[in-house]
């Protein structure tokens, strides 16, 4: 069962990646939920680099819900804005938008970046 999901999620993340890509003006803000934490990289899909990236672990959560998701989302936002970040293309990564994914860009959006 665990290999059909696989499959399922990866169909789906390679369509999304298809459509969106991140440039050096507005890079790919792109998310990872398991079921412990949540990791967000900002990415220049030109230069193929990181920019910054945060997480649920760096924060010192221990378990993912709505909140730390959310405060994920203002961690990553006030260290792209710091990086001179301001717009963002939003990759959720084959995710549903709702529950901590959702929280996690209405974070993003409070800390002040645009997508």
């Amino acid at each position: 069962m665990a290999g059909k999901n696989r499959e399922r999620r990866a169909r789906i993340k390679s369509g999304i990646r298809k459509k969106i890509s991140g440039t050096t003006e507005r890079p790919r803000l792109s998310i990872f939920r398991s079921n412990t934490g949540i990791y967000a990289q900002v990415i220049d899909d030109v230069k193929q680099v990181t920019i910054v990236a945060a997480s649920t672990i760096e924060l010192g959560k221990k378990n993912l819900n709505q909140e730390n998701a959310k405060d994920t989302g203002k961690k990553i936002a006030e260290k792209a804005i710091a990086a001179g970040v301001q717009s963002i293309v939003f990759d959720r990564n084959g995710y549903l938008y709702h529950g901590n994914v959702k929280a996690f860009a209405e974070g993003a959006r409070e800390g002040g970046l645009k997508f």
